[in-house]
């Protein structure tokens, strides 16, 4: 998706070898019209697969999963990482570890939002090491529900998360995959 390329190009920072902060454009301040065109992506990608639910981890999937949900005409479901006073019975959970925050979170959705007929398609920011839509995935198994696939804004090609998803026969769409954050610079996989 070049426009995407073009915002990670231009306002994307570079932390590290591994670390790239979009923060000016998708998980903390949100480019809306960057959004909508990410959101028709997906929907355009998995427009045939019969998706009935839009699933994501709190909170940066949100923004690209409501969007990407307003075009295939279906909810989105997001799972929450703390409990709260309304979310406490008939929970579907996971444990999903963060190497970018060095934590263990246990994810939650109520069993009310997904059930065994659902079509679910899995939606979130980054993929590095593949843990939180493995979290995901086994939430959708629990419920008895299929997964569609995954929808990724931006993938880290040069970690495992990728190969780990395909090899487990998940159908995983990247809209940036990203060979390298080397030196300071953004190379993508073409």
């Amino acid at each position: 998706m070049e426009a995407l390329k073009q915002k990670i190009q231009n306002e994307g920072k570079v932390l590290s070898e591994t670390v790239l902060k979009v923060d000016a454009f998708i998980n903390h301040q949100i480019d809306p019209t960057l959004m909508q065109q990410i959101g028709e992506a997906f929907a355009s990608r998995f427009k045939e697969a019969g998706v009935t639910k839009v699933l994501t981890l709190e909170s940066s999937g949100i923004a690209p999963s409501v969007f990407t949900s307003l075009q295939l005409g279906v909810p989105t479901v997001f799972a929450r990482k703390r409990k709260s006073l309304t979310l406490i019975d008939q929970l579907y959970t996971a444990n999903v570890y963060s190497f970018t925050k060095q934590e263990t979170n246990e994810i939650s959705i109520s069993k009310d939002y997904l059930q065994e007929d659902d079509v679910v398609l899995v939606i979130d920011d980054f993929l590095a090491n593949g843990q939180a839509v493995l979290g995901l995935k086994e939430i959708v198994e629990q419920a008895g529900a299929s997964l569609a696939g995954v929808g990724i804004i931006i993938e880290k090609g040069f970690q495992d998360g990728g190969k780990i998803l395909r090899e487990q026969g998940i159908r995983v769409e990247s809209l940036a995959i990203l060979s390298s954050l080397q030196n300071g610079t953004v190379t993508f996989s073409e």
